[in-house]
């Protein structure tokens, strides 16, 4: 029997062991629940006596959600703001540091560009009716907001509301001048809140003395002047310093609406505007009725302009042009030679706006943009919108639109480098790739065809199933690139059938390159500066790059035998001209919100784009209607009584008077709708035309004389 009363053996059983571990772990865990029950007692304990109730916890409860949102709220205006602070990286005031005169192709000036600082008057110079003029009816609380002015805002959404219709506008004269140095007019949400941001920018940045300089300096005023200084010059034909009240009172009404409002293209409109803005300066407490009764009763006369019309979306891409040609030349007061030609400017606006206005309710579009190159590259005519004085966005440089099947050029381009022929055959059936299907326009599908076809025909699956099965998309976007496109092409597989974005210059550009027989390079705005002393500092001749080769011979053939079908059987026959053949591609987009025609002869290239700025659809405008004829309507004007040029490669570029194809040119381009756009004036002949070339380079290349020696020429004579 075991004695309970023995030592036990010290190898005590391992269950036994394990038993004690286990009843030291819960009694460990059980005083350490009791030791936190008592802690969060005594801080429950604690914090009840910061507990409120009724009115006061409704309070709390919003201020806590308020710091939650407003938290929330500080990183989304965080991102939003560094896209908008991203746009004064630069130098935003390199603008004054330019004066550029700006000459068509034949020498006449066509307008002016950049601040001469010596014609800027500051504000403390000027007439004290015309700050208050323009604060009274610009920005009346300029000096009590920051960038912002909410309630003036608020004020204006009333006055809308209850005029059911915009009569007030809620921009500051910050936001304003935002802007005009930062950004666009493009109507966006994202351009509206980099807007506020920059203006909040600025105030912190600049005083309001300066703030109102510069919006003073670089506003439109209408006419092609920028800065009232220039305003009142243009308008008045005297400085600021001498404006009187009704002058003031006009010059204030354009700030909003200089194209409305101009008083050399409609002056009775100016004068019911400067009264409006004489009633607000009354309001606003600046004046009293008694003070603005004789500019009432007398309002200001303007110098006659007989409705001078410039060519500012041309000029505003020439401007910035000279900005990058001459950044590192020591002066800025340049004379600028440009390829403009007036009459093929004024061609291209008359095209564009006698279809929108004839068809525009029609197609539901209500804005269109117009490049025309010439054969060497030269820039004939821009046309960036409607209407300069209502929108200073230029719609041909600077806004990317869908290019649809007119991008489908550049995928054959990349297939005849390739060694495609226009008669290779290729299926056109069902395709997909990846997880994207392309359908064709008609939805059905026609088997077998060659290349040819398939592009008079705009079929999508044919340059899909090439870029997909043969060339891979790297080797389009690169050609795309060397053809002169500056747009960022997208790399990806839809942008084979037009999703990337592209300008109508670019577009003109590329399809330049078939016209010029496979070169880029040559697109060009300007011809020559020069100092006001007549000192040539750079010349495209001299010192722009060379011409460089992108398309061989054997493709630049065989595109242009396909393009030049397309207005004779294709989808631009709306586009076709008399006397020559052409050539070209049209281009609609997804929801028929962007419709395109761009097309070339031996002598001209034009792109044309019709669309609205919202992106909102078009009523089913293809890029065969209102385009094609938009471009006909043009290029019908552009070859008048000019020597008719050949597209390189075409055997028979010519047609007779029953449309027969010939080899020499036999009548010049008409249609019946020739003498409503209007006759080109006869030019000089193409010997002519060389002898003058040849006589002006050696007038250039000869060398100067002193002024002795000028007296000493002279004399001898």
């Amino acid at each position: 029997m075991e004695n309970p009363f023995e030592p036990k053996d010290p190898r005590t059983p391992r269950a036994a062991r394990l038993l004690e571990i286990d009843a030291w772990l819960d009694s460990t865990l059980y005083d350490a629940g009791f030791f936190l029950r008592d802690r969060w007692e005594r801080i429950t304990v604690f914090f009840r006596r910061f507990r409120v109730y009724g009115l006061q916890r409704a309070v709390v409860e919003v201020a806590s959600e308020g710091l939650t949102l407003g938290a929330a709220g500080s990183v989304v205006l965080l991102a939003l703001a560094i896209p908008a602070f991203e746009e004064t990286a630069g130098n935003w005031r390199a603008q004054a540091d330019f004066a550029v005169t700006f000459l068509d192709r034949n020498g006449a000036e066509i307008g002016q560009r950049g601040l001469i600082q010596r014609d800027s008057v500051p504000v403390d110079e000027m007439p004290d009716v015309v700050v208050k003029a323009v604060l009274a009816t610009e920005d009346r609380r300029f000096f009590a907001h920051w960038g912002i002015d909410f309630l003036g805002l608020a004020r204006a959404m009333t006055e809308n509301v209850r005029a059911n219709s915009v009569v007030q506008g809620g921009s500051t004269i910050t936001q304003q001048l935002a802007k005009n140095l930062f950004l666009t007019n493009e109507r966006t949400l994202e351009r509206k809140v980099k807007e506020a941001f920059l203006a909040v920018w600025l105030e912190m940045n600049l005083s309001k003395k300066e703030i109102l300089q510069l919006y003073l300096d670089r506003a439109y005023m209408g006419g092609g002047t920028f800065g009232i200084t220039a305003a009142t010059d243009f308008y008045f034909g005297k400085g600021i310093k001498d404006v009187t009240l009704a002058e003031a009172a006009m010059l204030a009404g354009l700030f909003k609406a200089p194209a409305r409002y101009a008083p050399h293209i409609d002056l009775p409109a100016a004068r019911a505007r400067a009264n409006q803005v004489l009633t607000n300066m009354v309001e606003a407490g600046f004046l009293t009725e008694g003070q603005v009764l004789a500019a009432r009763r007398q309002p200001a006369a303007v110098v006659d302009r007989d409705g001078a019309k410039n060519p500012d979306y041309f000029l505003d891409w020439a401007f910035e042009e000279v900005k990058r040609i001459a950044q590192r030349m020591p002066g800025h007061s340049l004379v600028a030679r440009t390829t403009l030609d007036l009459g093929i400017q004024a061609a291209a606006e008359e095209a564009l706006e006698f279809h929108l206005r004839q068809h525009g309710k029609e197609y539901g579009v209500r804005q269109g943009a117009i490049v025309v190159l010439d054969h060497d590259g030269s820039v004939r005519a821009l046309v960036g919108g409607r209407d300069y004085g209502l929108s200073q966005f230029n719609r041909a440089t600077s806004a990317q639109r869908q290019t649809g099947s007119s991008f489908k050029p550049y995928v054959y381009a990349a297939a005849m480098e390739k060694g495609f022929t226009p008669d290779s055959v290729i299926s056109d059936a069902p395709i997909t790739w990846g997880a994207w299907s392309p359908k064709n326009y008609t939805r059905g599908y026609s088997g077998r065809m060659t290349l040819s076809t398939a592009l008079i025909k705009s079929i999508n699956t044919v340059p899909v199933r090439l870029a997909k099965e043969h060339l891979t998309i790297p080797p389009i976007k690169k050609l795309a690139e060397e053809m002169g496109v500056e747009s960022p092409v997208f790399s990806d597989k839809t942008m084979v059938l037009g999703t990337s974005g592209m300008t109508v210059m670019d577009q003109a550009t590329g399809y330049a390159v078939f016209a010029n027989g496979g070169f880029a390079g040559t697109r060009h705005g300007i011809v020559q500066l020069a100092t006001h002393s007549g000192e040539v500092v750079w010349d495209w001749r001299r010192d722009a790059p060379p011409p460089r080769r992108v398309l061989s011979e054997q493709a630049v053939r065989s595109m242009n035998e396909i393009l030049v079908q397309i207005p004779e059987i294709g989808t631009a026959r709306r586009a076709a001209l008399q006397g020559i053949r052409s050539a070209g591609k049209t281009g609609t987009t997804q929801a028929y919100k962007d419709a395109w025609y761009v097309g070339f002869t031996g002598n001209y290239t034009a792109a044309v784009w019709l669309g609205n700025d919202e992106f909102t659809p078009t009523r089913n405008m293809t890029g065969g209607s209102l385009p094609a004829k938009t471009w006909q309507r043009l290029m019908t004007y552009a070859h008048q009584n000019v020597e008719l040029k050949p597209i390189p490669y075409i055997e028979k570029p010519f047609l007779d008077e029953k449309g027969n194809q010939t080899e020499a040119p036999v009548v010049a381009a008409a249609t019946p709708d020739a003498d409503e756009a209007g006759e080109r004036p006869p030019v000089l002949s193409e010997r002519t035309a060389a002898l003058l070339r040849s006589m002006s380079d050696l007038f250039r290349d000869s060398p100067k004389l002193s002024a002795a020696g000028g007296g000493e020429t002279l004399s001898s004579l």
